[in-house]
């Protein structure tokens, strides 16, 4: 989990506690395991993890560039991140030697962000052997909740 206070966003990556073997199983595979941020397209998408632990996983995204042709953030964009907090959850759930990959992705779009800053909340509901689950909240810039999610993992050996 990162040192910062749950609501400051810290400038640098934070720091994971991940397992060596999957910081060293995703680096074979190319992917940039420092900052878990979704790989490319989390890359695209501007989407930065500001807190992670197996309970609880924080990150943010900016609706700029992210947004559908009317100006509003995409859902498809709000799903992006939903899907990625949960899924480093799960993987920090799931523990050395295991992966999660997400088979159910669940999001209801409450209102629209035309502008700033989204924060996702990605909370464990259940942490299983083989399934996890976790209920993502995506939030406006003044706390307002844009989009509630859900997101089950299936937990993998690697």
């Amino acid at each position: 989990m990162t040192e910062a206070a749950p609501d400051a966003i810290p400038d640098s990556a934070p720091v994971l506690k991940v397992p060596q073997e999957v910081l060293d199983h995703f680096a074979k595979l190319g992917v940039d395991p420092a900052t878990f941020s979704g790989g490319h397209l989390g890359e695209k998408l501007g989407i930065r993890i500001v807190e992670a632990s197996p309970d609880r996983v924080v990150g943010t995204m900016p609706v700029e560039g992210n947004q559908q042709p009317y100006g509003l953030l995409h859902g498809g964009a709000s799903a992006a991140l939903a899907e990625t907090l949960g899924s480093v959850g799960a993987m920090l759930h799931a523990g050395p030697g295991r992966y999660a990959v997400g088979v159910d992705l669940n999001a209801t779009h409450h209102r629209s962000a035309t502008s700033g800053l989204v924060t996702a909340v990605a909370t464990a509901v259940f942490k299983g052997r083989t399934a996890a689950t976790y209920e993502i909240a995506i939030t406006d810039d003044t706390g307002r909740r844009i989009t509630s999610c859900r997101l089950t993992c299936m937990l993998r050996d690697l």
